[in-house]
């Protein structure tokens, strides 16, 4: 059963909120005197983050997709030790390289649809939960794909599948922001929720490393996977049960009338339009955002190729490198929510991102200083990823019209995905110009990093409440 959008219970600690007088706020959320949002609800919408981080960090990033699903398991056992099998690894990775696209594709187009919808039903809440349920359907398909060329494409339609059920969930999840915060304490409660992310992840992807390692999990046996999948899946089904039973619907503030599903896309383009003339703050940090976040997800992507190319980490220094990036950045991220109450999102923002382009030419140029100088760079870096993440949905929420939740962080997933080639390319290109080197590849990075940022510094800040 839920609670009130305001409910406070005697037992509760609490997060002060802000004291206006006024009835209604930024985003429709209850600002009257003495409103107060329990902290019990705080921490249920953070395990949000918490309970789905090991779909993309363990299954994934770095255990399911690269150790199992992309090797040895998946071609002709008459392949292996030959001259063939390099050529059958590079088409699994290439095919599922066509998995992913499709699904990102799928995400651009339903996300912001899905996202109108439910505020126009008032319902965002029943859609993350539709969302999350089939999120883990296909975790838990992933522990019956079994090794076999005969199974690889059905490993990659659950996998493209979770990214669009996660994505969209997501995009309902970051709506439910508002029923969780007030304007002196969103930042703070949005990096609280990035950081949970961030540390439940590293906490699964430890567990299951270990296991690895320590021999307890055979890393040779396609069993082992299955077995990783499926626990994925528990934790996800365990954790996500606090914000379904602590976090309210948000008050639905638009009475548009319902449409159908097709017709959402003409009103997709109204709304489009009219974010434009109405909340132009909006529009144009939708665009920069769009920008420097793909940077920043290049960051991660071809982090590791760095590190593995240029600086000669091998897999158990990748896995402690990518541990030890991840704690750093979700407890910065979970720090830097005060600075984002106190000084704005905005310069949080621009602060992470002109960081990030400092440490990616820092790379660049002393890289002949060896693998400590990555060392250390990649923690100042991991230091300035999730606080830019995080500053990012508070910034949004911020400047979004109340009762369009929903419709504009479903905007803002699309816009992420159709700007998610200029790092990628750039990264190609500055290779191959020079001549295949692998280092020259963080300049295409930093580049985009660079032009997010500028675009982001005539992007209008919204206005601050300031945190007690």
């Amino acid at each position: 059963m839920t609670e009130e959008p305001n409910a406070v219970h005697p037992t509760d600690k609490t997060v002060p909120a802000t004291a206006n007088t006024g009835a209604v706020g930024i985003m429709g959320l209850d600002l009257r005197a003495g409103a107060q949002v329990p902290r019990r609800r705080v921490f249920a919408w953070a395990f949000w983050d918490w309970a789905t981080q090991p779909f993309n960090t363990v299954l994934l990033t770095f255990v399911w997709v690269p150790s199992y699903l992309t090797s040895t398991f998946f071609i002709d056992p008459e392949l292996i030790g030959t001259a063939g099998e390099e050529a059958a690894l590079g088409q699994l990775a290439s095919n599922l390289g066509y998995g992913i696209t499709v699904a990102g594709l799928l995400i651009a187009l339903l996300a912001p649809v899905m996202g109108q919808r439910a505020d126009r039903a008032g319902r965002q809440k029943l859609q993350l939960f539709i969302f999350t349920a089939l999120l883990i359907v296909a975790q838990l398909g992933l522990a019956f794909v079994q090794p076999g060329a005969e199974w690889f494409w059905m490993g990659v339609a659950l996998i493209a599948i979770g990214s669009v059920f996660g994505e969209i969930a997501g995009v309902n999840y970051n709506a439910l922001l508002i029923s969780v915060s007030t304007p002196k304490t969103i930042g703070k409660v949005s990096g609280l929720g990035w950081g949970f992310g961030y540390l439940g992840g590293i906490v699964a992807l430890t567990i299951v490393v270990g296991l690895i390692l320590s021999g307890v999990l055979d890393g040779e046996s396609g069993t082992t996977f299955q077995l990783i999948a499926f626990g994925a899946t528990i934790w996800t089904i365990i954790f996500v049960i606090p914000i379904f039973l602590s976090v309210p619907e948000p008050p639905k503030v638009t009475t548009d009338e319902k449409v159908g599903f097709f017709r959402s896309y003409v009103e997709l383009v109204r709304s489009v339009i009219r974010l434009y003339k109405e909340t132009r703050p909006t529009f144009w940090f939708l665009l920069a955002s769009a920008v420097y976040r793909d940077g920043l997800s290049a960051v991660f992507t071809f982090g590791s190729v760095i590190a593995a190319l240029v600086f000669g980490f091998g897999f158990t220094d990748l896995v402690i490198f990518g541990i030890a990036l991840n704690i750093v950045a979700g407890v910065s991220t979970i720090l830097a929510g005060r600075l984002d109450d106190y000084f704005g999102p905005k310069r949080v923002i621009l602060v992470s991102v002109f960081g990030l382009v400092l440490c990616t030419l820092v790379v660049f140029f002393f890289a002949d200083l060896g693998s400590g100088l990555f060392w250390g760079v990649g923690i100042v870096l991991a230091a300035f990823v999730g606080p830019a993440q995080a500053a990012s949905r508070s910034f949004l929420a911020r400047v979004t019209p109340a009762g369009r939740e929903g419709e504009v962080f479903g905007l803002y997933a699309t816009t992420g995905r159709a700007a998610g080639w200029m790092a990628s390319l750039l990264w190609g290109v500055f290779i191959a110009v020079a001549g295949s080197q692998t280092l020259y590849g963080i300049l295409g990075i930093s580049l985009v990093l660079l032009a997010g940022g500028i675009m982001l510094l005539f992007v209008k800040a919204p206005p601050r409440a300031v945190a007690e």
